[in-house]
């Protein structure tokens, strides 16, 4: 049975390691100091995602976490960036529905580095196809969208959610439609930023499940239509065979 740890998940030396890395980001410093890369980044990234596989079958078995699907590279692709930087300065871990693409799941989401901690859910950039098939989900169901969004301790605990939007209603819907302010939005986000120190506290890994246990239902929500047309356009896929990411987010990115 998990138990939440009251343990620090990272230290200070992560933060310092992402800040010198943040001052000499070229590929002679960062092979000078893999080590310490090693040490103090990837391997309480890797204990990171242990942790939260143990807490999620808890109140969100269908969401995945798994060093393969969960961690990204610390190289950044700079093929059609004006910024030839070569490595990201902050660490992030991903957890999206296990039947999904990571980069087409909603998901839950932590990331930490020099700039400042978040702690997210939703989905950053729904693809071309995806975006009316969560459109016409909403209008289908709004109410239930709406009890999610509005219950008094989801707004306590995590807010409104937020998201580029249209200036009007899409077109295919009244401008007049019950779910109007939902059915605008571009982006599904939900989450806090925090300071970066607070990624080094106790109240970290509280304050993540504390967040993760009132999104994971938004997070189901938004999943429902992207499950169901993945099962239409490939009912017999092998998940193995959607592995690589198409995209990177800019939460991740």
């Amino acid at each position: 049975m998990p138990t939440t740890t009251r343990t620090p998940l990272f230290k200070p030396r992560t933060l310092s390691f992402l800040r010198a890395l943040k001052r000499n980001n070229d590929r002679a410093w960062f092979a000078a100091h893999k080590e310490e890369y090693l040490r103090d980044v990837h391997q309480p990234m890797l204990d990171f995602v242990a942790w939260v596989a143990s807490e999620l079958p808890a109140f969100a078995p269908e969401l995945e976490a798994s060093p393969r699907t969960s961690l990204f590279r610390i190289h950044r692709d700079t093929r059609f960036s004006a910024d030839k930087t070569p490595f990201k300065t902050q660490v992030g871990a991903i957890f999206p529905h296990r039947d999904l693409h990571r980069n087409v799941s909603a998901c839950l989401y932590v990331e930490i580095g020099p700039a400042g901690s978040m702690i997210f859910g939703g989905i950053y950039k729904p693809e071309r196809a995806e975006l009316p098939a969560i459109r016409d989900h909403i209008a289908r169901t709004h109410r239930r969208l709406r009890a999610l969004l509005e219950a008094p301790a989801f707004k306590r605990t995590v807010g409104a959610m937020e998201g580029d939007a249209l200036q009007r209603v899409p077109p295919g819907y009244p401008p007049d439609h019950p779910a109007a302010e939902y059915l605008k939005f571009r982006q599904f986000l939900l989450g806090k930023e925090y300071p970066a120190a607070f990624a080094t506290s106790r109240e970290f890994p509280g304050e993540i499940l504390r967040l993760f246990r009132h999104m994971a239902p938004v997070v189901a929500y938004l999943n429902e239509p992207l499950l169901a047309a993945e099962r239409v356009r490939d009912p017999l896929a092998e998940r193995a065979s959607r592995r690589e990411p198409k995209r990177v987010s800019r939460l991740i990115g």
